[in-house]
Parts: structure tokens; C-alpha cells; sequence
């Protein structure tokens, strides 16, 4: 049969459709989304792994490892530096603001941000741009195991995430076991910044921390993450220990703030000291290795004193 009696069967549009080099039969469809949830319920259509992921905090880029998906990363923010893999990984911001020329010239599939934290105008531009975006977010240590299974059943690296979560719960049922509730609970003022003084409230993690150590945190009844705190409510609460968590080589400087007031308690019995492991407020499975140096820490600062 000639082309032209061929072409005489064939419904004009799909004869103009291969005169113009794109048979329909082979026309890229678009890819098959699937529905994820994230860690606070929503549901998050992403295609099917392996995925482009750019991660906006430090946690959640220690998560993704954790869980598997290290080699999906194609973007974090600035100390994003555990394990040492995610030191390779490039870089388009911090958690304060990000490129968002570069985050688009990525094409990720989706991103991964913490939603109580970090810039929500962008967070709220990336959804705009119809970008994916996943909120992964802890507000205690028991949270952490399923927050990583999700991470692996988005990356599809189940197969990973599950014995790593399992073995998150594992430790933290030792640390339990090896810092059970009993007797007086010191009070604690974890200052993570100084001049002026910012400390935890009762939501953020280092909250639980402190909790799983048999310590109070002094103001576990504030509802912000990070509120800003006076010397004199400080000193109005009394404090039974203050722990500078400050930034490696500037805890001995924010001790030494705390000498200007010897009658705080945790000044008068010498229970001011600097917390400088930087894991704690990572935010991820590094976390659990921060807390049990802070259990040993408090639990060293209060043998035989209640």
C-alpha cells in the first residue's frame, strides 16, 4: 500500500502529528504522582523513586541519610554536616534563607523543610512556584523513629529507614532505662544564646531532652521554641544548674557571665558549666548521642546533692 493510501485511512491529526517527527504512539506521558504523608499529616504527591530532594535544615539532611536516601540529595543549607557524606552535598542557603534562582534551576521533586522554624515566606513561595513540599518535624524524641520511616517510605528506601528507626528506638529505651524519673528533678536553664539570653521552651526537643535526663527545664511553660528571657526572671526561678549550650569555644565566656550573680544557685554550688555539643540542636539521629552526654552531664552535677 502506496503512503498516500495509507495516509487516506488515517485521521487527519495523527497523520500531521507523524509529518511532524513525534509519533503519538510515543508521546512522553506525564510521570504517575504518588500521595506520601508527611510528619504532619498532609499529603504530599510526589513521582516515584528515586526522587531530586533538597533539604532546608541540618535535621532533616541527617535524617535522609539515616534513612537511606543520601544519594537523592542534590541541595542542603549550611551546617548540614552529619554524617561527613552530607559535607559534600552542595549548598543553597541557610536555614534562614535560601536561592530560590537555584532551588528552581534544580527541578527537585520535592523539599523538605521544618515548618516551626526557618523562613515561611519562602516556604509559602515554594508551594506557590508547585514545588512539593514536605514538613518533617519532631517535637519529641519518641518521634524521631516515625518521622524516619516516612522519610524512607518517601524516598522509597524502606528497606533502610525501618532498621535504623528501629534501632533509634532501641537507644532511646536504654536511656530511659538508664536515667529513670526519681526524686528531686534539678531545674535546668538551657541557654542557647547569650546577650541576650535565650533559652528552650517546653515544645522543642531539648525540652524532652532534659525531661528523658530527669532534669525540669526552667521554662518548659513558655510555648515558643526559642523564647528571649530576662536576667531577672532567671533569677526569679533559681535555677538548680545552667548549661551554656553555646557554640564550640564559647562556653567558657557565657559561664562566666553567670559569675556576676553569686546568688543564683547553680552559681553558689558550681553547677554552671558549657554544653558545646552541637548535636543537640541538629535535630536529628545525632540527637540521641547529644542527650545521653547531657544526661551524664546533669546526672555528674547532681550526685548527692537532693
Amino acid at each position: 500500500m502506496s503512503f498516500s493510501a495509507l495516509g487516506a485511512r488515517i485521521p487527519t491529526a495523527i497523520l500531521a502529528t507523524w509529518c511532524a517527527g513525534a509519533p503519538f504512539a510515543v508521546q512522553a506521558a506525564a510521570p504517575a504522582l504518588r500521595a506520601v504523608s508527611d510528619d504532619l499529616g498532609a499529603a504530599v504527591e510526589v513521582p516515584a523513586a528515586p526522587l531530586r530532594i533538597v533539604s532546608l535544615t541540618p535535621g532533616a539532611t541527617e535524617m535522609l541519610f539515616a534513612a537511606g536516601a543520601g544519594r537523592q540529595l542534590i541541595a542542603t543549607v549550611q551546617y548540614s554536616s552529619e554524617p561527613a557524606a552530607a559535607r559534600n552535598v552542595p549548598r543553597i542557603g541557610d536555614v534562614a534563607a535560601i536561592d530560590m534562582e537555584r532551588l528552581v534551576a534544580l527541578h527537585p521533586d520535592v523539599v523538605i523543610a521544618w515548618p516551626a522554624g526557618g523562613n515561611p515566606a519562602q516556604r509559602a513561595k515554594i508551594e506557590a512556584l508547585g514545588i512539593p513540599l514536605y514538613r518533617q518535624q519532631v517535637a519529641r524524641l519518641a518521634d524521631l523513629p516515625a518521622s524516619l520511616r516516612r522519610l524512607g517510605v518517601l524516598a522509597g528506601t524502606a528497606a533502610v529507614a525501618e532498621p535504623a528507626a528501629a534501632a533509634l528506638e532501641a537507644r532511646l529505651a536504654a536511656l530511659r532505662r538508664t536515667y529513670p524519673a526519681r526524686g528531686h528533678r534539678p531545674s535546668v536553664l538551657l541557654q542557647v544564646w547569650n546577650r541576650p539570653v535565650y533559652t528552650i521552651g517546653g515544645r522543642h526537643l531539648m525540652s524532652d531532652a532534659l525531661e528523658l535526663c530527669g532534669a525540669r527545664n526552667l521554662f518548659a511553660d513558655l510555648p515558643e521554641p526559642g523564647p528571649l528571657v530576662d536576667t531577672e526572671a532567671v533569677i526569679g526561678r533559681d535555677p538548680d544548674i545552667i548549661l551554656a549550650a553555646a557554640p564550640p569555644g564559647e562556653g567558657a565566656a557565657w559561664v562566666a557571665d553567670w559569675q556576676r550573680f553569686p546568688g543564683l544557685a547553680a552559681v553558689r554550688n558550681h553547677r554552671v558549666l558549657a554544653f558545646e555539643n552541637q548535636a543537640l540542636s541538629r535535630l536529628g539521629p545525632s540527637v540521641l548521642d547529644a542527650t545521653e552526654e547531657l544526661c551524664r552531664t546533669i546526672a555528674r552535677l547532681s550526685r548527692g546533692s537532693w
